[in-house]
């Protein structure tokens, strides 16, 4: 009787695993290179490579194996090109210091490279003077954990980005330090991704940049001090939590960017001394929550086309304009905020404010017109127009109104 196909694969799998060895490199060891012990190592073996420097690039790695470092050992690729570029399943790759990767203006040179592959684990590495950092191609199902990416970006056609994903699905980047790259973290037509735990700062670009994503959560991350902080495009069912956006200043600089985003769902963020905190364009059906808003310069600054969004149990701290608007209309709905420049009455001590707050300033019009006014911002004039603009809208949307706003802010729970 012939045994079904599948059983026979099973196991040939159960047995090869069942018989791995571990495979040794070192300056005194039988392999005193890493390329010669993943050449000549059988599926699903260890390769345990010890402390010292190797110098070596285009590792190709075509089977299923671990490869395990020990005190992290460095593979210097001495600017030559790729490093490791994984084109297998089963693939884990731990404690290794990568440095020297190639800078190429035709091909995109990266630390670590997965290539089509399934249930990998990327996980504790140190990238320094590099290209591109991890790199995933048409990869899915795997882990990137816990690794740390130092680059020595300059300029943006230089530079590549920390950790990339294009045509992934179902990977987790969890625990991830990414500092001075071009951009921190960069998907691309890459769906149920999960971004966790993750720091990204002091990147030339973007913090974390994304387009034509799908179904992806941003939790819990820090994006500083970047040339913007994170910019969300043509995507849909996105959710960010708990993330911190802080420190991301410049001309056109944000904390974060959303254009073209659908159905989403934007709660217990904070926004900490961002130009802009938020840039909405083209967005529609956002459920805005549980946001703290501190020391931005505009805290929301709403471009036009973005319909039927809900901002509701947000927090506005002191920003030189909470809402801005570069039209009459209306379709948002802002309810139940708390807003520091709030200067309403509470008779019946409910917490919620007697008066209906209007947070978008004539001013903050004027300047969207003509930002060389800026330098009027503090001047008594100002504030007359704003006043006489929040007795009688003329040029703001005369529906835009906070009818519950709060006495006292809303508590969050933020890291």
């Amino acid at each position: 009787m012939k045994l079904p196909i599948f059983i026979l694969l099973f196991f040939a799998l159960f047995f090869n695993q069942g018989r791995a060895n571990t495979i040794e490199v070192c300056e005194s060891c039988s392999y005193k290179n890493i390329k010669t012990a993943i050449a000549e190592a059988a599926a699903f073996d260890t390769i345990k490579i010890k402390k010292g420097v190797y110098r070596e690039f285009n590792l190709h790695i075509t089977k299923p194996l671990t490869i395990i470092g020990e005190g992290f050992p460095v593979i210097d690729g001495e600017d030559q090109g790729e490093i490791l570029t994984i084109e297998a399943d089963n693939v884990t790759i731990d404690g290794l210091k990568i440095i020297n990767v190639g800078t190429s203006y035709t091909t995109d040179f990266a630390a670590v490279r997965v290539v089509k592959s399934e249930n990998f684990l990327i996980k504790n590495l140190q990238l320094e003077r590099l290209f591109f950092g991890i790199y995933l191609e048409k990869a899915r199902n795997g882990k990137v954990i816990n690794n740390t990416i130092l680059g020595d970006a300059v300029e943006e056609f230089s530079s590549g980005n920390g950790i990339q994903l294009w045509y992934c699905n179902n990977v987790e980047v969890i625990g991830n330090t990414i500092k001075k790259v071009r951009d921190g973290i960069y998907l691309e037509f890459s769906d149920d991704i999960l971004i966790k735990d993750n720091i990204s700062q002091n990147n030339l670009r973007y913090g974390l940049h994304f387009m034509f994503s799908n179904n992806d959560i941003y939790e819990n991350n820090i994006f500083e001090n970047n040339g913007a902080g994170v910019a969300v495009m043509f995507s849909k069912f996105i959710t960010m939590k708990g993330n911190i956006f802080r420190k991301n200043w410049g001309t056109a600089s944000f904390g974060l960017l959303l254009k073209e985003i659908n159905d989403s769902e934007i709660s217990n963020n904070k926004f900490v001394e961002n130009t802009v905190g938020i840039n909405i364009e083209g967005s529609n059906r956002i459920n805005y929550v549980d946001n703290d808003f501190r020391n931005n310069g505009w805290a929301v600054k709403v471009r036009g086309a973005c319909y039927s969004n809900i901002f509701k149990k947000n927090n506005f701290f002191n920003n030189s304009f909470d809402i801005s608007y570069n039209s009459k209309l209306n379709d948002n709905s802002f309810d139940g905020n708390y807003w520091s420049s709030y200067t309403g009455y509470d008779l019946n001590k409910d917490g919620i404010g007697d008066v209906p707050y209007r947070p978008v300033k004539l001013f903050s019009y004027i300047v969207n017109r003509t930002p060389e006014t800026i330098i009027l911002l503090r001047s008594l004039f100002i504030d007359i127009i704003d006043f006489s603009e929040k007795v009688s809208p003329v040029f703001t949307p005369d529906n835009l109104l906070d009818q519950n706003p709060l006495l006292k802010p809303v508590s969050h729970d933020i890291h």
